[in-house]
């Protein structure tokens, strides 16, 4: 299996356990969202946004959100936790969006699994002038011994590398900023669980 259908494969996995996935998947941190999401960003486009984890942080912001996610079973647990919150069928490299409509677009957990070459140009093209593209990531402190030996359990050959898409976005974006924000999340045996589900 060559390294695209391994990315496929892997991509499309999420919606048969969709349920499991929104237990097991932590929030954001405040901090993170307060410096992703400019002033003045009342219409933000959450791309990729999967169960909703984020998209449930933006709405308690009080700003105007879109979903896009191309899994079906993932916008229907999406659709289970935000009814009201619209959620449509599409990627990042086809964003079924107006032109110049939203303030801000924000994938979390999810740039990874999208074709740069492709998805650079559709977020500009949905965004308005002045507009931000902003990437998060959620990502285990393997400085803990019980972590690193977490991710050294669960790692599988052929994974997809969460950071190779990190920084490729490329023109018309950039320069690009970058922070790291520690925080703790809690999670009890059984979240653990679905987590590495």
């Amino acid at each position: 299996m060559n390294s695209d259908d391994w990315k496929a494969r892997q991509a499309s996995s999420f919606g048969a356990i969709a349920s499991i996935y929104r237990r097991g998947r932590p929030s954001y941190p405040t901090e993170a969202l307060d410096w992703l999401v400019p002033e003045g960003s009342p219409r933000v486009l959450d791309l990729g946004a999967g169960t909703g984890k984020l998209t449930e942080q933006l709405v308690a912001r009080g700003l105007d959100v879109v979903a896009v996610e191309p899994s079906d079973g993932m916008r229907e647990e999406f659709a289970k936790a935000l009814p009201g919150v619209p959620i449509l069928a599409g990627a990042g490299e086809s964003i079924p969006l107006d032109d110049a409509s939203v303030d801000a677009v924000l994938v979390a957990q999810a740039w990874h699994w999208v074709d740069p070459e492709r998805a650079v140009p559709e977020v500009a093209r949905v965004l308005r002038p002045g507009g931000r593209l902003g990437l998060i990531w959620n990502v285990r402190d393997e400085r803990e011994a019980w972590l690193a030996d977490l991710g050294r359990i669960i790692h599988v050959e052929g994974d997809q590398d969460m950071h190779t898409n990190d920084a490729v976005a490329g023109p018309p974006f950039g320069p690009f900023e970058h922070t790291v924000i520690e925080w703790t999340h809690h999670l009890s045996p059984d979240r653990l669980i679905d987590m590495v589900t």
